[in-house]
């Protein structure tokens, strides 16, 4: 079987419920999310992916990733990997969209980028490398990682420029998963969060 690779992103901080761009900073779960990566967990232990007993799983080594990981029961089998931390958004750190929207209208991320932070073609490189990997034996992956860095390994699995992922939105503590359809990649599941219902 072509292997895919299972996207997880991480629960709920203080910044992700304010709408604050979380790149670097290192901001801890709150207790919801928290309770979404048990939840998570839960789901994952589950049919159809009985605990995924043979996937090999990375995370972002980022504290609000690695929590996630680890409430969800995979921290013992996580490896931390620099190439899935979340976009550096440089002078754009901790600023909502309409605080930047204030002093640059019509500012777009994926086309505009960020001054002082990674470039578009920094971050796609690093989601390519992502990709990449998952791509290289016949087993399944799991990633735990941030929005950004998982919607453009979303748009570059499908072999799509990274503005594309300006249009798969990613809440926290979704699962999404990358896979075939008919020999090409495709999107087999997006943001789903029903497991957060309880």
């Amino acid at each position: 079987m072509a292997p895919r690779i299972l996207l997880a992103r991480h629960g709920q901080t203080e910044w992700s419920l304010a709408g604050k761009h979380t790149g670097r900073t290192d901001i801890p779960l709150l207790d919801e999310g928290r309770r979404g990566a048990k939840l998570l967990g839960e789901r994952l232990r589950r049919a159809p992916w009985h605990g995924l007993p043979d996937v090999e799983v990375r995370t972002s080594p980022l504290v609000r990733a690695r929590e996630t990981c680890d409430i969800a029961g995979f921290g013992d089998r996580a490896q931390n990997w620099d190439a899935l931390m979340e976009y550096d958004y440089g002078a754009y750190e901790g600023l909502t969209p309409a605080e930047i929207h204030a002093n640059r209208p019509g500012w777009l991320i994926w086309r505009d980028g960020v001054p002082e932070g990674e470039t578009l073609a920094e971050v796609s490189a690093r989601a390519d490398e992502v990709v990449a990997w998952a791509r290289s034996a016949d087993r399944d992956v799991l990633v735990f990682a941030h929005g950004h860095i998982l919607r453009t390994i979303g748009a570059r699995w499908l072999g799509l420029p990274i503005d594309f992922a300006a249009r798969i939105r990613l809440n926290p503590t979704s699962l999404s998963v990358l896979g075939w359809a008919y020999g090409e990649p495709a999107i087999e599941a997006w943001n789903e969060t029903g497991h957060l219902e309880g």
